[in-house]
């Protein structure tokens, strides 16, 4: 954890000031900010990390002693300077950055190895075998031969390179007998402490993002970039221009953080931040914990975000405790920082909410779709399969006291969330766990941990669509054919919509059993 002293040296005053015009968004599902929203958000703002705004202004550039002139900058500006070692980048500028994590996964790591080879020499060594993260999670508990080959490239490298962080699973029999394997590459990053504050994270996968949770750059890379990275340790980035997005208000029981990602996703579109940094900011932010913050982060690519950051506090502070032993040190925005743009949300106004087929911004409210038959639920992935998603799907069944009227398919993220499902007593259950609370629900029996059915995967893929069904489900994407079937169907919704619609059949608002 940081020094007290170097954390606060960080700490910018409770003021901020923005490029463009700021906007109070007011739709249907939430209102926009009130004066006393916005004192609230002050007050509060003024004894946390940055998270207080201000009247948009100019932002006015005052020259230091030295004579040269000095900009303020963003959480991504800050983390990106000083990763290209520069005292200052502005959006748009192309730098070369040095990378702490490199992280990739049996779909594209064969790929990034053989452009590695082919690029730096069949002979040649990764820059640092201890900064190169390995985990097979995509294609894992399946018979197909290529999917199986995949893995055992990345074994073979992995020997050959002796990587240090390698999460290997040899018998897919039985996972537990596999220690070394995790699942989930994104879940299984923060669990085993690759995601620190103020570090560059770089993933063969679009949804490395989450780990913007925690105060870091993380972002989705190619194949050839990665394979660059594997033998260079940087890669050329340009800087992203940052949209602050302030949400404030009490949370109502029955919204999770996906509630509030399909809300500003819906807002701004698929396209809204395409190569935009999108930072997550207010009362309502600080209050979730670290896996609803990293539900939030995950789904920025599906606005088109290069990156997605929350300001690390104390809730950062203490999820890393005991993870990593690595030296970090957070950064804020500078109360004069320039964003390009600013959405504010009182949360307390917002609804549970879906995005039905076939985008992620074709956003609806769970209650307008009740009349929605469907065939099947699917609650996992590194969006919606985290241990707090378990703990929330059997809150819903617990509350309802009734069997599911579908198939409701559960894919815990990692091994951990697995065992948590199976030990961690549900609040206000007399000491019951998720999964006997799944059971008496009727749900099928608690998967493998891995990526399922989130993006199809070969034929034999647990709970894989092979039909043109209707499926509610916990993950991040609802592309035609993305779990499957082409002609398949699905609603994207929160772990409580989710299982609100096991229990009747049709899409359903999770009010009717949590209220």
């Amino acid at each position: 954890m940081p020094q007290t002293s170097m954390a606060s040296s960080l700490v910018a005053p409770p003021s901020t000031s923005f490029f463009h015009t700021k906007k109070d968004l007011n739709l249907s599902a939430f209102s926009s900010s009130s004066s006393s929203s916005s004192q609230r958000y002050q007050k509060h703002a003024s004894r946390k990390i940055c998270c207080s705004v201000s009247a948009p202004q100019q932002t006015q550039r005052q020259p230091s002693t030295t004579g040269s002139v000095k900009t303020a900058m963003t959480m991504t500006e800050k983390i990106l300077a000083r990763a290209s070692q520069k005292e200052q980048v502005t959006p748009g500028d192309n730098i070369w950055v040095n990378v702490d994590i490199l992280m990739t996964h049996d779909v594209c790591g064969p790929g990034s190895i053989g452009i590695f080879k082919n690029e730096f020499g069949k002979d040649a060594k990764v820059w640092d075998r201890e900064k190169v993260v390995i985990i097979p999670d995509h294609y894992i508990f399946t018979s197909d031969e290529r999917a199986n080959r995949n893995v055992d490239i990345l074994r073979d490298f992995c020997n050959e390179q002796n990587i240090k962080y390698f999460y290997d699973i040899k018998d897919l029999s039985n996972f537990k007998v596999n220690p070394d394997y995790k699942g989930v590459c994104h879940i299984a990053l923060a669990q085993e402490g690759h995601c620190r504050p103020g570090e560059v994270l770089l993933g063969t996968d679009s949804h490395t993002c989450t780990a913007g949770a925690f105060g870091q750059f993380a972002t989705g890379i190619g194949n050839t970039d990665a394979g660059f990275v594997l033998g260079a340790g940087k890669l050329l980035l340009k800087v992203p221009p940052t949209l602050r997005f302030v949400m404030d208000g009490e949370m109502p029981n029955y919204l999770l953080a996906k509630d509030l990602i399909l809300q500003i996703i819906g807002e701004i579109s698929v396209a809204g931040a395409t190569y935009k940094s999108m930072e997550f900011v207010g009362s309502t932010v600080e209050s979730l914990n670290m896996e609803e913050r990293m539900t939030l982060c995950n789904m920025v690519v599906e606005a088109g975000g290069k990156n997605g950051v929350i300001p690390p506090d104390s809730i950062t502070y203490k999820y890393l405790e005991g993870k990593t032993s690595v030296p970090y040190e957070p950064v804020y925005s500078d109360h004069q920082a320039r964003f390009l743009s600013e959405y504010r949300f009182d949360v307390s106004k917002l609804e549970p909410l879906v995005a039905k087929p076939h985008s992620p911004d074709n956003r609806a409210l769970a209650r307008e779709c009740k009349d929605v038959k469907i065939n099947r639920v699917y609650i996992g992935s590194c969006t919606g399969g985290k241990t707090e998603d378990f703990m929330a799907a059997a809150k819903v069944f617990l509350a309802s006291g009734k069997k599911v009227k579908v198939p409701t398919f559960l894919v815990p993220a990692t091994q951990k969330v697995w065992m948590d499902v199976y030990s961690l007593p549900v609040p206000g259950s007399g000491g019951k766990t998720c999964s006997q609370i799944f059971e008496e629900a009727g749900c099928d029996t608690p998967a493998s941990p891995s990526c399922g059915a989130c993006l199809g995967g070969p034929k034999d893929t647990y709970a894989r669509m092979n039909e043109p069904q209707v499926c509610v489900s916990t993950t991040n994407r609802n592309f035609p054919g993305r779990m499957g079937h082409r002609e398949g169907e699905i609603y994207l919704a929160s772990p409580y919509t989710a299982a609100a619609s096991a229990l009747t059949g049709y899409v359903t608002d999770p009010r009717e059993f949590l209220q």
